[in-house]
Protein backbone atom coordinates (compact mmCIF):
# COMPACT_ATOMS: atom_id res chain seq x y z
CA UNK A 1 0.00 0.00 0.00
CA UNK A 2 1.31 3.29 -1.10
CA UNK A 3 1.74 6.48 1.52
CA UNK A 4 -1.23 8.22 -0.85
CA UNK A 5 -3.56 6.16 -3.12
CA UNK A 6 -6.26 7.94 -4.84
CA UNK A 7 -8.87 6.28 -7.05
CA UNK A 8 -11.01 8.05 -9.45
CA UNK A 9 -10.47 11.29 -7.64
CA UNK A 10 -12.76 14.17 -8.51
CA UNK A 11 -13.04 17.51 -7.56
CA UNK A 12 -16.03 19.72 -9.25
CA UNK A 13 -16.53 23.54 -8.59
CA UNK A 14 -19.45 24.89 -10.85
CA UNK A 15 -17.33 26.41 -13.21
CA UNK A 16 -14.28 24.12 -13.33
CA UNK A 17 -13.23 20.64 -12.64
CA UNK A 18 -10.00 20.37 -10.47
CA UNK A 19 -9.28 17.14 -10.33
CA UNK A 20 -10.87 14.91 -13.37
CA UNK A 21 -10.71 10.79 -12.25
CA UNK A 22 -7.23 11.12 -10.69
CA UNK A 23 -5.67 7.47 -10.14
CA UNK A 24 -1.87 8.03 -8.00
CA UNK A 25 0.18 6.27 -5.71
CA UNK A 26 2.52 8.10 -3.93
CA UNK A 27 5.21 5.90 -2.10
CA UNK A 28 7.76 6.71 0.45
CA UNK A 29 10.75 9.15 -0.14
CA UNK A 30 10.08 12.83 -2.07
CA UNK A 31 7.86 12.88 -4.21
CA UNK A 32 7.58 15.57 -6.61
CA UNK A 33 4.09 16.95 -7.69
CA UNK A 34 4.18 19.23 -10.70
CA UNK A 35 1.39 21.04 -12.84
CA UNK A 36 1.11 24.78 -14.15
CA UNK A 37 -1.21 26.66 -12.42
CA UNK A 38 -4.49 25.38 -11.84
CA UNK A 39 -3.33 22.05 -12.35
CA UNK A 40 -5.23 20.78 -9.09
CA UNK A 41 -2.20 20.27 -6.83
CA UNK A 42 -3.39 22.43 -3.76
CA UNK A 43 -6.75 21.14 -4.46
CA UNK A 44 -5.29 17.78 -4.22
CA UNK A 45 -3.31 18.93 -0.86
CA UNK A 46 -6.34 20.42 0.79
CA UNK A 47 -8.60 16.80 0.26
CA UNK A 48 -5.82 14.47 1.23
CA UNK A 49 -5.83 16.81 4.38
CA UNK A 50 -9.34 16.15 4.86
CA UNK A 51 -10.56 19.61 4.20
CA UNK A 52 -11.73 19.89 1.20
CA UNK A 53 -14.68 17.00 0.15
CA UNK A 54 -14.04 15.31 -2.92
CA UNK A 55 -17.08 15.25 -5.95
CA UNK A 56 -16.44 11.59 -6.41
CA UNK A 57 -13.81 8.89 -6.09
CA UNK A 58 -11.76 7.96 -2.74
CA UNK A 59 -8.24 8.34 -1.34
CA UNK A 60 -6.39 7.16 1.53
CA UNK A 61 -3.47 8.83 3.38
CA UNK A 62 -1.22 6.30 5.50
CA UNK A 63 -4.88 4.04 5.03
CA UNK A 64 -6.68 6.24 6.09
CA UNK A 65 -9.82 7.19 4.36
CA UNK A 66 -9.69 11.16 3.50
CA UNK A 67 -13.25 11.26 3.51
CA UNK A 68 -13.92 9.82 7.12
CA UNK A 69 -10.65 10.15 8.96
CA UNK A 70 -9.40 13.58 8.52
CA UNK A 71 -8.67 14.15 12.14
CA UNK A 72 -6.39 11.03 12.34
CA UNK A 73 -4.53 12.07 9.20
CA UNK A 74 -4.26 15.22 10.00
CA UNK A 75 -2.32 14.29 13.17
CA UNK A 76 0.30 11.97 11.78
CA UNK A 77 0.59 14.39 8.49
CA UNK A 78 2.53 17.75 8.92
CA UNK A 79 1.88 20.40 6.02
CA UNK A 80 3.40 23.80 5.07
CA UNK A 81 0.86 26.17 3.24
CA UNK A 82 2.09 27.76 0.36
CA UNK A 83 1.07 31.37 1.42
CA UNK A 84 2.56 33.62 4.16
CA UNK A 85 0.05 32.81 6.93
CA UNK A 86 2.65 33.42 9.87
CA UNK A 87 1.79 35.29 12.84
CA UNK A 88 3.96 39.08 12.63
CA UNK A 89 4.55 39.30 16.67
CA UNK A 90 4.88 35.75 17.50
CA UNK A 91 8.79 34.25 17.65
CA UNK A 92 8.92 30.69 15.98
CA UNK A 93 10.06 29.50 19.06
CA UNK A 94 6.52 30.28 20.44
CA UNK A 95 4.94 29.37 17.28
CA UNK A 96 6.07 25.59 16.75
CA UNK A 97 6.00 25.25 20.22
CA UNK A 98 2.22 25.97 20.57
CA UNK A 99 1.75 23.57 17.25
CA UNK A 100 3.66 21.07 18.83
CA UNK A 101 1.31 21.08 21.89
CA UNK A 102 -2.23 21.36 19.59
CA UNK A 103 0.17 18.37 17.70
CA UNK A 104 -0.69 16.87 21.22
CA UNK A 105 3.35 16.71 23.18
CA UNK A 106 3.12 18.01 26.47
CA UNK A 107 4.87 21.31 26.93
CA UNK A 108 8.35 19.76 27.75
CA UNK A 109 8.45 17.51 24.56
CA UNK A 110 7.02 20.06 22.56
CA UNK A 111 9.94 22.82 23.61
CA UNK A 112 12.65 20.35 23.18
CA UNK A 113 11.53 18.96 19.71
CA UNK A 114 10.66 22.68 18.64
CA UNK A 115 14.78 23.60 19.42
CA UNK A 116 15.49 20.53 17.68
CA UNK A 117 13.39 21.32 14.22
CA UNK A 118 14.29 25.08 14.15
CA UNK A 119 17.83 24.01 14.25
CA UNK A 120 17.45 21.52 11.56
CA UNK A 121 15.94 23.87 9.57
CA UNK A 122 18.79 26.98 10.09
CA UNK A 123 16.50 29.15 12.30
CA UNK A 124 18.64 28.35 15.55
CA UNK A 125 19.77 31.81 16.66
CA UNK A 126 17.00 33.86 15.23
CA UNK A 127 13.67 31.58 16.97
CA UNK A 128 13.22 34.29 19.47
CA UNK A 129 12.77 37.05 16.95
CA UNK A 130 9.11 38.13 16.51
CA UNK A 131 8.79 36.70 12.99
CA UNK A 132 7.09 39.86 11.23
CA UNK A 133 11.18 40.85 10.58
CA UNK A 134 11.80 37.49 8.79
CA UNK A 135 12.92 37.31 5.46
CA UNK A 136 11.07 35.39 2.77
CA UNK A 137 13.41 32.80 3.50
CA UNK A 138 13.64 32.45 6.67
CA UNK A 139 9.58 32.40 6.83
CA UNK A 140 9.50 29.59 5.11
CA UNK A 141 12.15 27.86 7.46
CA UNK A 142 9.65 28.83 9.99
CA UNK A 143 6.60 27.48 8.17
CA UNK A 144 8.51 24.05 7.47
CA UNK A 145 9.74 23.66 10.50
CA UNK A 146 6.07 23.88 12.35
CA UNK A 147 5.05 20.66 9.56
CA UNK A 148 7.71 18.77 11.33
CA UNK A 149 7.19 19.53 15.24
CA UNK A 150 5.53 16.58 15.81
CA UNK A 151 7.27 14.10 13.74
CA UNK A 152 4.93 13.24 11.58
CA UNK A 153 5.03 10.34 9.05
CA UNK A 154 4.23 12.24 5.87
CA UNK A 155 4.58 15.90 5.09
CA UNK A 156 3.00 17.74 2.27
CA UNK A 157 5.01 20.78 1.34
CA UNK A 158 3.43 23.43 -0.83
CA UNK A 159 5.68 25.20 -2.92
CA UNK A 160 8.13 25.69 -0.27
CA UNK A 161 10.48 27.71 -2.22
CA UNK A 162 8.02 30.55 -3.17
CA UNK A 163 9.80 33.75 -3.46
CA UNK A 164 13.06 32.30 -2.43
CA UNK A 165 15.94 33.98 -4.37
CA UNK A 166 18.93 31.44 -6.07
CA UNK A 167 20.92 30.95 -2.75
CA UNK A 168 17.72 30.27 -0.24
CA UNK A 169 15.96 27.95 -2.75
CA UNK A 170 19.15 25.65 -3.13
CA UNK A 171 19.43 25.60 0.77
CA UNK A 172 15.35 24.66 0.94
CA UNK A 173 15.67 22.04 -1.49
CA UNK A 174 18.33 20.25 0.46
CA UNK A 175 16.13 20.49 3.56
CA UNK A 176 13.56 18.86 1.81
CA UNK A 177 16.42 16.12 0.10
CA UNK A 178 17.23 15.23 3.91
CA UNK A 179 13.81 15.35 5.46
CA UNK A 180 13.63 12.13 2.79
CA UNK A 181 16.79 10.66 3.17
CA UNK A 182 17.92 10.82 6.69
CA UNK A 183 14.95 11.38 8.47
CA UNK A 184 12.56 9.04 7.08
CA UNK A 185 9.43 11.23 6.71
CA UNK A 186 7.78 10.63 3.42
CA UNK A 187 7.20 13.81 1.11
CA UNK A 188 4.93 15.21 -0.73
CA UNK A 189 6.16 18.25 -2.43
CA UNK A 190 4.40 20.32 -4.80
CA UNK A 191 6.15 23.04 -7.49
CA UNK A 192 6.10 24.38 -11.08
CA UNK A 193 9.60 24.83 -11.82
CA UNK A 194 10.57 21.34 -12.91
CA UNK A 195 14.72 21.91 -12.53
CA UNK A 196 13.90 21.80 -8.48
CA UNK A 197 11.88 18.55 -8.78
CA UNK A 198 15.00 17.08 -10.85
CA UNK A 199 17.49 17.73 -7.85
CA UNK A 200 15.42 16.53 -4.97
CA UNK A 201 12.59 13.82 -6.09
CA UNK A 202 12.52 10.30 -6.65
CA UNK A 203 9.77 10.22 -8.11
CA UNK A 204 7.43 12.77 -9.41
CA UNK A 205 3.09 13.06 -10.33
CA UNK A 206 2.75 15.12 -13.73
CA UNK A 207 -1.22 17.04 -13.10
CA UNK A 208 -2.44 18.85 -16.24
CA UNK A 209 -5.95 20.00 -15.95
CA UNK A 210 -7.10 17.96 -12.74
CA UNK A 211 -5.43 14.78 -14.98
CA UNK A 212 -2.37 12.55 -14.21
CA UNK A 213 0.12 13.06 -17.53
CA UNK A 214 2.97 10.30 -16.18
CA UNK A 215 3.43 9.32 -12.74
CA UNK A 216 7.45 7.55 -12.70
CA UNK A 217 10.65 7.56 -10.90
CA UNK A 218 12.88 10.48 -11.47
CA UNK A 219 15.34 9.05 -13.11
CA UNK A 220 12.88 7.73 -15.83
CA UNK A 221 12.68 11.22 -17.04
CA UNK A 222 16.57 11.87 -17.40
CA UNK A 223 17.62 9.25 -19.61
CA UNK A 224 19.91 10.03 -22.68
CA UNK A 225 18.16 10.21 -25.60
CA UNK A 226 20.17 8.88 -28.51
CA UNK A 227 21.34 12.62 -29.34
CA UNK A 228 23.75 15.64 -29.21
CA UNK A 229 23.69 18.91 -28.09
CA UNK A 230 25.84 21.30 -30.40
CA UNK A 231 27.30 24.83 -29.68
CA UNK A 232 29.65 26.90 -31.82
CA UNK A 233 30.80 29.96 -31.67
CA UNK A 234 32.60 32.31 -34.49
CA UNK A 235 30.68 33.72 -36.55
CA UNK A 236 27.03 34.80 -36.03
CA UNK A 237 25.22 31.85 -38.38
CA UNK A 238 27.78 29.65 -36.71
CA UNK A 239 24.55 27.09 -35.82
CA UNK A 240 22.95 27.41 -39.38
CA UNK A 241 26.22 26.52 -41.00
CA UNK A 242 27.31 23.57 -38.90
CA UNK A 243 23.62 22.43 -39.27
CA UNK A 244 23.72 22.72 -42.73
CA UNK A 245 26.94 20.50 -43.16
CA UNK A 246 25.87 17.97 -40.73
CA UNK A 247 22.69 17.08 -43.04
CA UNK A 248 24.90 17.75 -45.98
CA UNK A 249 27.22 14.99 -44.44
CA UNK A 250 24.17 12.70 -44.14
CA UNK A 251 23.14 13.15 -40.69
CA UNK A 252 19.99 14.41 -39.03
CA UNK A 253 20.73 18.19 -37.26
CA UNK A 254 17.97 20.21 -36.17
CA UNK A 255 17.73 23.12 -34.26
CA UNK A 256 17.63 23.10 -30.27
CA UNK A 257 16.99 25.37 -27.68
CA UNK A 258 18.91 29.16 -27.99
CA UNK A 259 21.78 28.49 -30.87
CA UNK A 260 22.39 25.10 -30.40
CA UNK A 261 22.14 21.91 -32.72
CA UNK A 262 20.81 18.43 -31.50
CA UNK A 263 22.12 15.83 -33.47
CA UNK A 264 20.81 12.00 -33.65
CA UNK A 265 23.81 9.71 -33.15
CA UNK A 266 23.82 7.30 -36.02
CA UNK A 267 27.39 5.71 -34.79
CA UNK A 268 30.32 5.70 -32.53
CA UNK A 269 32.00 8.18 -35.19
CA UNK A 270 28.96 10.83 -34.96
CA UNK A 271 31.01 12.90 -32.29
CA UNK A 272 33.98 12.85 -34.64
CA UNK A 273 32.27 14.49 -37.74
CA UNK A 274 30.63 16.69 -35.46
CA UNK A 275 34.10 17.88 -34.64
CA UNK A 276 35.90 17.53 -37.80
CA UNK A 277 33.13 19.52 -39.69
CA UNK A 278 33.52 22.62 -36.94
CA UNK A 279 36.81 22.57 -37.51
CA UNK A 280 36.49 22.78 -41.52
CA UNK A 281 34.25 25.46 -40.92
CA UNK A 282 36.66 27.65 -38.92
CA UNK A 283 34.21 27.61 -36.34
CA UNK A 284 34.78 26.93 -32.27
CA UNK A 285 33.08 24.33 -30.59
CA UNK A 286 31.95 25.43 -27.30
CA UNK A 287 30.47 21.98 -26.19
CA UNK A 288 29.28 18.69 -27.44
CA UNK A 289 26.98 16.51 -24.67
CA UNK A 290 24.75 14.18 -24.21
CA UNK A 291 20.98 15.06 -24.27
CA UNK A 292 19.17 14.12 -21.71
CA UNK A 293 15.13 14.12 -21.58
CA UNK A 294 14.00 16.38 -18.91
CA UNK A 295 10.69 16.44 -16.90
CA UNK A 296 9.94 19.40 -19.12
CA UNK A 297 9.56 17.67 -22.13
CA UNK A 298 6.56 15.60 -20.93
CA UNK A 299 4.92 18.50 -20.48
CA UNK A 300 6.14 19.60 -24.28
CA UNK A 301 5.01 16.47 -26.11
CA UNK A 302 1.87 16.10 -23.99
CA UNK A 303 0.39 19.56 -24.41
CA UNK A 304 0.62 20.87 -20.56
CA UNK A 305 0.59 24.41 -19.57
CA UNK A 306 2.57 26.94 -18.49
CA UNK A 307 5.59 25.22 -16.41
CA UNK A 308 8.77 26.69 -16.07
CA UNK A 309 12.01 24.38 -16.27
CA UNK A 310 13.84 26.08 -13.93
Amino acid sequence: MGVIETAGLTKSYPRVTALDHLDVTVGDGVTGLVGANGAGKSTLIKILLGLVPATSGTASVLGYDVATEGAEIRALVGYMPEHDCLPADVSASDLVVHLGQMSGLPYAAARERASDVLRHVGLAEERYRPMGGYSTGMKQRAKLAQALVHDPRLVLLDEPTNGLDPSSRDDMLALVRRIGSEFGIAVLVTSHLLGELERMSDHVVVLDSGRLLRSSATTDFLHATGSLLVEVQGRPDADRLLGQALVDAGLVARPAEGRMIEVEVRDDATPDVVRDLTVDLGLGLVRMQERHHRIEDVFRDGGAGSVQPV
